[in-house]
């Protein structure tokens, strides 16, 4: 699975963050109607590289190239929602879960607002986007119940209900869970799978990241009988696979915290990462509501662009 950030080089990323003002590239406006690629592009060391003019990029729809239409790399106002996984596995976890998101919120820009939610035993997300620091640190989570599931896909569904209408800013989330999917809180509602998520966060326009953690639950797993009873046991403890595959098809990124490593750089590295991308646009060469491929390529070798995988072109 991909990692996004490697924490070792966080202080250089965000140096080049910072940097990059005095060396942003100018700024091309085409159509109203563009495909929007925001592209994170990164070094063999895994460093943000902010200074690529529009003639470094190639784009492709379903493999052929498209004249780049839009063209800018400053940085691009947010909606960010941050969904917290509070399942009970998630209990040993909270101070860093807590440290973290101020970590996180302490980076938003002047024009990014954002919301937190949680889910567990059931799914809340705070009222509405600001930017105000301690009110979003207000509405972290407190506790969380030993016995709690993990409704992990229906989270980020109910995550993107929360955007509503269209904004200027756009719309990503950020996820930390250290479960696999459970399914619905209640028999009332309706399964939500990954890939109508994928489907959704297309449709949408939605980028997603996630976080995977290891479990520190206080309470002890037995493991089973035989060697499937001994899997179990070790697997109990690793995110769900799931969550690399929504990221990579949204032009997000994903990462693992093991035991002794910074969450709290994790999620800082991703407020980095999202003010220094690239934003990329192009005429759909078909508009017949179908899902195209789309794949963005530097010419410049030894970088690594990161996007969207896919849209959906709109009917006339």
């Amino acid at each position: 699975m991909t990692r996004f950030l490697t924490y070792g080089t966080l202080a250089m990323c965000v140096i080049g963050v910072l940097g990059a003002a005095g060396a942003q590239q100018p700024v091309f406006r085409g159509t109203r109607d563009a495909v929007r690629i925001f592209v994170t592009v990164t070094d063999r060391d895994g460093r943000l590289i902010t200074t690529l003019s529009r003639d470094d990029f190639e784009v492709r729809d379903e493999g052929t190239s498209q004249p780049i239409t839009l063209f800018d790399n400053t940085p691009q106002p947010i909606r960010l929602i941050v969904m917290l996984d509070v399942s009970g596995s998630m209990e040993g976890n909270l101070p860093l879960l807590r440290a973290a998101g101020a970590q996180l919120f302490a980076r938003l820009l002047p024009n990014d607002v954002a919301r937190v939610g949680a889910f567990g035993r059931e799914i809340t997300i705070s009222p509405s986007f600001t930017h105000d620091v301690d009110e979003l640190r207000a509405a972290l989570p407190s506790a969380i119940a030993p016995d709690a599931p993990t409704p992990l896909w229906r989270a980020i569904d109910e995550a993107m209900d929360a955007f509503g209408e269209a904004d200027d800013r756009r719309p990503v989330i950020l996820l930390l869970s250290d479960g696999k999917d459970t399914g619905p809180v209640s028999f009332r509602q309706r399964p939500v799978s990954q890939a109508e998520i994928i489907d959704r966060a297309r449709r949408d326009d939605v980028m997603i990241y996630a976080i995977g953690l290891r479990s520190r639950s206080s309470r002890s797993m037995q493991p089973g009988i035989g060697p499937g009873g001994l899997q179990a046991m070790l697997m109990a403890d690793m995110p769900d696979s799931g969550l690399a595959r929504v990221a990579e098809e949204t032009g997000g990124g994903y990462t693992e915290i093991r035991f002794g490593q910074d969450l709290g750089a994790a999620f800082a590295g991703v407020a980095d990462e999202l003010h220094a991308q690239y934003l990329l646009g192009f005429a759909p060469p078909m508009r017949d509501g179908k899902v195209h491929s789309i794949n963005v390529r530097v010419t410049q070798g030894g970088l690594k662009p990161r996007g969207r995988k896919s849209y959906v072109a709109a009917k006339p």
